[in-house]
């Protein structure tokens, strides 16, 4: 039984991060720009609090400028409109991101595409999405970013690749399959409709599991050298797991990424290279 490489995302976004800290120095010493996210919280949800506080923190050790903003649960509609529409105004703010979710009196999708596009570090824009799909330069989704990277990191090359993507969400499923297909992968998009999805998911070179339901996906489901990226957190019996049942893939898998410590450590870092991008001007 051949061993199952560990894909250390950890380690992979120390890397980036390390790589955009220069980058950033570079700008502000030859066009004096300091790039700065603005990041909106709405409310008190505890794991987004925890989530903004790391953003923060790791922008300001890339030596951007960091601009946090925590409203009421009770903000209304209107109120966080005008919050974005200032940020979308001020030159010092390069990049700006609104946390989801947002209460439920808000409409998320309004607050979004009121982001200005060359802002929208998120990549969630209907416009930057259009453009993603049409192949265009755009802001792309920073979680899928990150799973590309670990993939052509572990894999090199991903033309003629037949690639599964399990689940179909604006925020990593689609986006993720469009990076694949401008990869040149051949791409199947399953989710909870599929029929014999293990059948399906048997096919492929690439898993990338995104559908929340914990170690949903089992070793005797994969191809023998599949490369699996798991984009689930989970907690089960206050321990985090993936959707992905990372023991039973063992020895079957060529390599796979660990939750935690896989894919979740490389979406900041990726918000951070979109924010770099979006202060020296998108293309």
């Amino acid at each position: 039984m051949t061993d199952t490489k560990i894909i250390d995302g950890k380690a992979f976004a120390e890397r980036l991060r390390a790589d955009i800290a220069r980058r950033v120095e570079l700008l502000k010493s030859q066009k004096g720009i300091t790039p700065g996210l603005a990041v909106v919280l709405v409310g008190n949800d505890p794991a987004s609090e925890v989530y903004v506080r790391n953003k923060g923190k790791q922008t300001r050790e890339a030596g951007m400028n960091s601009y946090e903003f925590k409203l009421p649960e009770t903000t209304s509609q209107a109120e966080l409109l005008a919050k974005v529409e200032s940020l979308n105004l001020n030159p010092d703010v390069h990049g700006i991101l609104v946390q989801l979710p947002l209460p439920k009196h808000i409409d998320g999708e309004a607050i979004i595409n009121a982001i200005n596009p060359a802002k929208d570090v998120d990549g969630f824009h209907v416009i930057n999405a259009g453009k993603l799909a049409t192949g265009q330069e755009s802001f792309v989704p920073c979680t899928p970013l990150g799973c590309l990277m670990l993939l052509k990191d572990t894999l090199g090359d991903l033309s003629g690749l037949h690639a599964v993507v399990i689940g179909r969400s604006n925020i990593v499923g689609k986006p993720v399959a469009q990076l694949l297909l401008r990869e040149n992968c051949t791409v199947t998009i399953a989710h909870s409709k599929t029929k014999d999805l293990p059948g399906v998911v048997r096919q492929a070179d690439i898993v990338v599991a995104a559908v929340g339901k914990p170690e949903m996906v089992k070793g005797s489901w994969l191809k023998k050298g599949a490369v699996v990226i798991d984009v689930g957190i989970n907690r089960v019996n206050g321990k985090l797991v993936g959707d992905v049942d990372f023991e039973s893939c063992q020895g079957i898998a060529s390599a796979s990424t660990p939750v935690p410590g896989g894919v979740g450590p490389m979406t900041i870092a990726c918000l951070l290279e979109n924010t770099l991008k979006a202060a020296t001007g998108l293309s």
